[in-house]
């Protein structure tokens, strides 16, 4: 009920129902994109083939590589559009620029400069993100003249004339869509609610969801009459998106005492308490999103090599994820267990910088109560860290494995266990909370009510 009337609040203010239109709007012009056809393309064929694939990946897996990113443009990459590279580009140059500036000095400064430091950041990213642009169309541009390499059968041809001209035509459509979404996403996160290029990716992800619900009702109403599974199956789905909200909320708070005295307001405070909050699941989706594809290119790579055939041809039927109870589960599940541990731990020691943050609590007069300060904190700070990094990282592969146990085991259809955790629900779940919190901290400035009776909805990034 209090969700209902923190909505219907939202619209009661002029400037918070502006952002959220402007937001839906810029939101809408970005599907547009993404059902816009590459020219040259025949567009026809490839959605007769496509719809071929997916036959055979309800039935038994088909293409990993393929569908992985199909759901993240959208469909974009199922039609070959205009917008198929969407505004992943620009999502992998910040990761690629936020990795780099934890190990170049010069990047490191820019990112202490303050606002020019970020503006300069910024930049590098945008540039960074052309190439991208270039290089990825480039190679759907090819994947597409071979449609073998996206895993469709032999003779199969999508574009009439392929040569130099179709490649360029496809480079430069694709980037200039590519790089209008960017600016779309910057004009939602300036003039909209909350963080555009999340809220694009997140929208992308639930364009699919139609598409789940048909799905669960002509497995569970339309071919076997079987109502009872379709109630089970929502009610641990909401036990799912529970346990993910948890994951994601979750923290540690490390109280934090201040020596410095301060005058505020004509009276002097002395020691102050503060807490900082280490949140359990610190890396967000980006392990699966770094093992998931990682697992499905070599497995392609390895598929197209050899033919299916011989050493090669094995590895790629290990690498691939089970999609029924006759596949080989083991070997995929501990490499990709591995992988999403090793890249948790890794983005954490890239991203968290214990004795840095240390000698900022120096620099303020702060320091955590029973440890010295200096190294002493470092090496707690850096404990603490370890030891909810594990708890992130069990609670990321189990959303990460959750899809593939439901469809493998329970022979529910890929379209819904997509749901069921995964990259799709972790980016889901936070981008909306995310969402909702821009719009609360809005509510509650004006003294409407927010979307919790109680206590109020909390970030990703903090308390």
């Amino acid at each position: 009920m209090a969700m209902m009337k923190g909505f219907s609040n939202a619209f009661k203010i002029p400037e918070l129902r502006k952002k959220i239109l402007i937001t839906l709007g810029l939101v809408f012009v970005c599907r547009l994109i993404a059902q816009i056809p590459t020219p040259g393309v025949d567009w026809h064929a490839l959605q007769k083939a496509v719809d071929d694939i997916r036959a055979a990946q309800a039935a038994s897996g088909g293409n990993a590589l393929f569908g992985w990113f199909d759901v993240f443009t959208g469909g974009a990459l199922s039609s070959f559009s205009v917008g198929t590279l969407s505004i992943w580009p620009y999502i992998s140059a910040q990761i690629v620029i936020q990795l780099l500036s934890s190990i170049i000095p010069s990047l490191q400064k820019m990112r202490k400069e303050g606002e020019n430091g970020r503006q300069q950041l910024a930049q590098i990213t945008r540039y960074l993100t052309i190439f991208l642009c270039v290089i990825q169309a480039w190679a759907l541009a090819t994947s597409i003249c071979n449609p073998q390499m996206l895993g469709f059968s032999e003779g199969t041809t999508f574009v009439g004339a392929p040569g130099l001209g179709f490649h360029v035509m496809t480079v430069i459509a694709m980037t200039a869509a590519s790089l209008f979404v960017m600016w779309l996403a910057d004009q939602i996160t300036t003039f909209g609610i909350g963080n555009g290029a999340s809220l694009i990716i997140m929208i992308n992800i639930t364009s699919r969801l139609p598409a789940a619900i048909q799905s669960a009702y002509n497995k569970y109403l339309k071919e076997t009459t079987d109502p009872m599974g379709l109630v089970l199956i929502v009610i641990f789905f909401v036990i799912v998106v529970i346990g993910t909200v948890m994951l994601t909320q979750g923290v540690r708070k490390i109280a934090i005492h201040s020596t410095r005295r301060s005058l505020v307001g004509g009276a002097t405070y002395g020691m102050q308490q503060t807490y900082m909050p280490l949140r359990v699941n610190y890396t967000g989706v980006m392990p699966i999103i770094f093992a998931q594809p990682l697992l499905q290119i070599v497995a392609a790579l390895c598929k197209w090599v050899s033919n299916g055939e011989g050493i090669l041809g094995r590895v790629s039927t290990y690498l691939q994820p089970p999609y029924s109870a006759t596949d080989p589960v083991a070997a995929y599940v501990m490499i990709y267990g591995a992988l999403i541990v090793f890249f948790t731990f890794f983005w954490v020691a890239t991203q968290f910088n214990a004795v840095e943050i240390s000698e900022s609590f120096k620099k303020d007069g702060s320091y955590v109560p029973g440890i010295r300060p200096g190294y002493a904190t470092a090496e707690y700070l850096d404990d603490v860290m370890t030891k909810i990094t594990l708890i992130g990282a069990l609670g990321l592969l189990v959303l990460a494995i959750l899809p593939l146990v439901i469809q493998s085991r329970m022979g529910v259809p890929a379209a819904i266990a997509s749901f069921f955790g995964g990259t799709s629900l972790l980016i889901i779940v936070g981008v909306a909370l995310d969402t909702l919190r821009v719009m609360e901290s809005h509510l509650l400035v004006r003294k409407y009510e927010g979307f919790l009776s109680h206590g109020s909805l909390r970030g990703r990034g903090g308390m």
